[in-house]
């Protein structure tokens, strides 16, 4: 980690969905490596949005826009001329997705297109490192991990849009993109959760706002197993993955999963059950309610990124659920969130590059 922090200072990186969860802890790691910042995304959500939190409006070039908005978003990459991409704006939620699925299309699909034609003109850029998900893969229920080579699929409008891009990003890299000397990656990273994730209809701040409430955890399917990792789990790997490309692509163009170990993929009713026991008197109740569709076993597969890339999980998942929990006690006692922030951060590293 100390040899990727010394790489991005002074490097201008741009990244999508920057106001996002998983996108305002990169963007503070990238500036507090010293790196030139620049992000492009919706407004941040809620008063309670990490991103405020962390005030990164101050400390980067922030850009309010869609990338839908394929002229908007051009205008912003060229004018900043990046060397690196991360690409995390996305429409991110299964049930939202059946609700609008042209919407999540339009998000996932076409904003992604637009990002790729932008990038083929702006001869600054060597490295795109796009963020898609572990549910790109036609989902057989199987009880081993995915691997990188399996078929793209997907049920339900989210998962299929991941899906889809994945075969854009495929697309361009061959017809386009690597003539052109540009890496492009595609990551695909588990359950990610983490303090200042305040997303509606995921379970880790359903958890915690229910316990703020002193209410019952209302869960819809607490056997559905997914590969549960620590936000700073899977940006270690976007991060080295980028890097990579930057330095050789023709070696890195390809899709990454950055999951888990085997043994924290587990049940819902296993993580309510830890978060539990760190917070007395709470409790969890079964929906009664039907649902719309969602897989049910879910694991990937990260023997390639553990030897081509030499990356590998640090935290397990009892240690980042009872950050989280840590995390919360500190936000609810108005602790400065972004000293927080950075401890972790630190102490995340110290843990890597033991």
């Amino acid at each position: 980690m100390h040899d990727l922090a010394s790489f991005y200072q002074g490097k201008r990186v741009f990244i999508t969905g920057h106001t996002g969860f998983k996108g305002s802890w990169l963007t503070q790691i990238l500036v507090h490596w010293g790196a030139i910042v620049k992000g492009y995304s919706l407004e941040p959500e809620g008063e309670d949005s990490h991103f405020i939190s962390l005030n990164l409006e101050s400390k980067i070039d922030h850009r309010v826009g869609d990338i839908r908005d394929g002229a908007q978003l051009q205008e912003a990459i060229l004018e900043f001329q990046p060397e690196i991409v991360i690409h995390l704006a996305a429409q991110a939620l299964v049930r939202e997705s059946y609700k609008n699925p042209v919407d999540t299309f339009s998000t996932n699909v076409m904003g992604f297109l637009n990002l790729l034609e932008v990038i083929k003109v702006c001869d600054s850029v060597s490295a795109l490192v796009y963020i898609t998900s572990d549910k790109c893969y036609e989902n057989f229920e199987w009880v081993w991990g995915y691997r990188e080579t399996d078929p793209m699929g997907g049920f339900d409008p989210y998962s299929s849009s991941k899906g889809c891009a994945e075969l854009v990003a495929a697309s361009y890299r061959n017809s386009f993109l690597n003539d052109l000397g540009i890496g492009v990656a595609s990551a695909r990273a588990g359950n990610v959760i983490g303090g200042g994730d305040w997303a509606k209809d995921r379970l880790i701040p359903d958890i915690l706002k229910s316990f703020e409430l002193d209410e019952a955890v209302t869960v819809r399917n607490p056997n559905a197993t997914r590969p549960w990792q620590h936000v700073l789990e899977p940006l270690s790997g976007y991060l080295l993955l980028a890097q990579k490309l930057y330095d050789n692509y023709d070696d890195y163009s390809e899709g990454w999963n950055f999951g888990p170990d085997e043994k924290d993929v587990k049940p819902v009713h296993w993580i309510l059950d830890k978060m539990i026991s760190y917070w007395p008197n709470a409790h969890w109740k079964l929906d009664e309610d039907s649902s719309p569709h969602e897989a049910n076993f879910l694991k990937l597969n990260i023997s390639k990124a553990r030897s081509k890339l030499d990356w590998r999980p640090i935290w397990e998942l009892d240690r980042a659920l009872e950050r989280i929990i840590n995390w919360h006690k500190a936000w609810k006692n108005n602790e400065d969130i972004q000293l927080l922030c950075l401890a972790e951060i630190k102490e995340y590293m110290k843990d890597m590059n033991k």
